[in-house]
């Protein structure tokens, strides 16, 4: 079995934390927590998959 992945594990609850305040903030109607858990799910996915691909060029996945 290979080692956990602590930071990805951490990228994948920062990106399901956007998704329930996301789902909070449709349900409260407020247009600026959608769209800032919008922009935060974005930047959030965004960088753990610059993180994989930087961690599989340098050989450690």
């Amino acid at each position: 079995m290979k080692e956990f992945k602590w930071i990805f594990f951490l990228f994948a609850l920062a990106a399901a934390s956007c998704m329930i305040g996301m789902g909070i903030a449709i349900g409260e109607r407020s247009i600026s927590g959608i769209i800032g858990c919008t922009v935060a799910l974005f930047a959030v996915m965004g960088f753990g998959f610059s993180t994989k691909a930087k961690m599989r060029r340098a050989g450690k996945l």
